[in-house]
């Protein structure tokens, strides 16, 4: 009999911030700009096209729903990747508190190597574009509810593939303001 122990490897991950720049190879990030638009004769602004949310692609349709996610202990163990081929997907915080985003390319499933850390911040949503690997919704600090702006209608939509164990994301403390 073999006195051989297997040990677990685990890979840890840092979110980096959440640029527009840095996120382009995977979608929108939905922030305000710093040219709005005056509106209402002035008494509100609009700042312009976002995103480009794609969701008509085969029959589809626009849906908003609202997702609740738990909030993760940290570290936070990634899980799997999905993916939408069909079309983009957006989520926008309403509790003004920071998330996770971990994306990986379109194309064929991640590995390890291939995802990207992101941290949000409250003010911040995102779109991504069609056939990009992400991670479900990862809520820190406490529990969110985010609005989703999604492809309703027929067709396959929601590609999922497994992630390897050990797969953690350190996250530092929300600092107090």
């Amino acid at each position: 009999m073999s006195n051989t122990r297997l040990e677990k490897k685990t890979t840890t991950f840092t979110g980096r911030p959440l640029t527009r720049h840095a996120f382009a190879p995977y979608g929108d990030v939905i922030e305000a700009g710093d040219t709005p638009l005056a509106i209402n004769q002035g008494m509100g602004a609009r700042h312009l096209e976002l995103a480009t949310p794609a969701l008509t692609r085969e029959g589809g349709r626009p849906a908003i729903s609202l997702v609740d996610c738990i909030a993760e202990p940290t570290p936070v163990t990634l899980r799997l990747m999905e993916r939408h081929p069909l079309s983009s997907q957006a989520f926008v915080p309403l509790a003004g508190q920071r998330y996770l985003v971990v994306v990986a390319r379109a194309g064929a499933p991640p590995g390890p190597d291939d995802l990207a850390v992101f941290l949000a911040t409250g003010d911040q949503g995102i779109n991504y574009h069609a056939g990009v690997w992400h991670h479900p919704m990862i809520a820190l600090d406490r529990d969110c509810r985010f609005v989703e702006v999604h492809r309703g209608g027929p067709g396959a939509n929601c590609d999922e593939h497994g992630l390897p164990v050990g797969l953690k994301v350190a996250v530092a403390a929300e600092r107090a303001t």
